[in-house]
C-alpha cells in the first residue's frame, strides 16, 4: 500500500525556474523541485532516471572516443529462456554471473563496456524475459585479428551460462563512419515496458518483489574510469544541471489534476508577464 500511495502521488508538483535565454524576452522552465516517489518501477521515475543516465552518457561519450579514435564498437544482447515472475532474480543473478565469466575469457574482446538488464513480458503473459544489453568497445584489430563469430558468440555465452541449449544472442556493429551515441538511448532507456507493469497486478508487484535493490546499469573495463557515475543513482532525480540557485527572475508551480487528466498552474512569480516562456 505504501508504493501504490508513493506512486499515486509521484510527480503530482512540479516547480519549474524561470531562467532568461540569449535571445531578448525568451524564458526557459527548469525543474528545480519535484515530488518523486522513487519506486523503482515507477513510470515517471523510470523515465526520469533514464534521462539523467542518457544525458550523462552523451556528455562523457565524446571524450572516450576522442582519447580512443580507431576503437570500434559493439552492441550485443544477451538473452535467457523465460523464467517464471518468481524465478526472475535468480535468472539475473545467475546472467549476472555468467556475464562476468564471460568478461573474463581470454576470448573477450572487449577493453570496455556499460551494460543493462530489460526485463519484458513473455508472450504467455506470465512469465518474463530478462536479457541483457550490452554496449562494448574493442580493439581496431577486432575485425582482423580475434573476430568472433555468430556461432562463437552463442557458444561462449552458453557456456558461461552454464546451460544444455543454444540462447538468442544478437551481436551489431557501429560502422566507423557512425556516432556510438545513437546506441544509447537502447542501452539506457527504461528497465521495464511500461506497458509490461500496468496490465497484470500480481506480476507487478512480483516483479518489483524480484528487482528490489538490484542494479539496472553497470560500467566495465576502461569505461568504468569515464562512466562510474552512470551506476550511482541520484536519490531526488532532479540532474545537477537542473539544480540551480534561488533565481530571481521568478518560478512556476504545477498541480496535476486527476479530474483533469492534466497540470494545472498552482502558483507564479514572473518579472514581467508579456516575455515568453519556453519550457525544457
Amino acid at each position: 500500500m505504501e508504493y501504490a500511495w508513493r506512486m499515486r502521488m509521484c510527480a503530482d508538483l512540479l516547480e519549474f525556474q524561470l531562467l532568461p535565454e540569449a535571445a531578448a524576452g525568451i524564458f526557459k522552465l527548469k525543474l528545480s523541485n519535484a515530488r518523486f516517489c522513487r519506486v523503482r518501477h515507477c513510470p515517471v521515475c523510470q523515465w526520469r532516471r533514464s534521462l539523467m543516465w542518457k544525458a550523462r552518457a552523451y556528455k562523457i561519450l565524446p571524450q572516450v572516443v576522442t582519447d580512443y579514435p580507431k576503437y570500434r564498437w559493439l552492441f550485443i544482447t544477451l538473452t535467457v529462456k523465460n523464467c517464471q515472475i518468481q524465478q526472475l532474480r535468480e535468472t539475473l543473478h545467475e546472467m549476472n554471473k555468467a556475464f562476468k565469466r564471460l568478461s573474463e575469457l581470454k576470448a573477450w574482446p572487449a577493453k570496455g563496456w556499460i551494460k543493462s538488464i530489460e526485463v519484458t513480458k513473455g508472450k504467455d503473459g506470465i512469465s518474463a524475459h530478462p536479457h541483457l544489453h550490452i554496449l562494448a568497445m574493442v580493439q581496431p584489430s577486432y575485425f582482423s585479428h580475434g573476430y568472433i563469430s555468430h556461432a562463437k558468440w552463442v557458444a561462449l555465452w552458453q557456456k558461461c551460462l552454464r546451460i544444455d541449449y543454444q540462447p538468442i544472442l544478437h551481436i551489431s556493429a557501429i560502422a566507423k563512419h557512425q556516432d556510438p551515441k545513437r546506441l544509447i538511448p537502447e542501452i539506457l532507456k527504461y528497465q521495464v515496458k511500461e506497458s509490461d507493469l500496468i496490465g497484470d497486478r500480481e506480476w507487478f508487484l512480483e516483479l518489483t518483489r524480484q528487482l528490489h535493490q538490484s542494479r539496472a546499469i553497470a560500467v566495465g573495463g576502461i569505461l568504468r574510469h569515464y562512466m562510474r557515475e552512470l551506476e550511482e543513482e541520484n536519490q531526488d532525480l532532479i540532474g545537477a544541471s537542473e539544480e540551480i540557485d534561488e533565481v530571481d527572475e521568478g518560478k512556476l508551480s504545477f498541480k496535476w489534476e486527476s479530474k483533469l487528466q492534466r497540470f494545472k498552474i498552482v502558483s507564479e512569480i514572473v518579472s514581467d508577464t508579456s516575455d515568453t516562456i519556453k519550457a525544457t
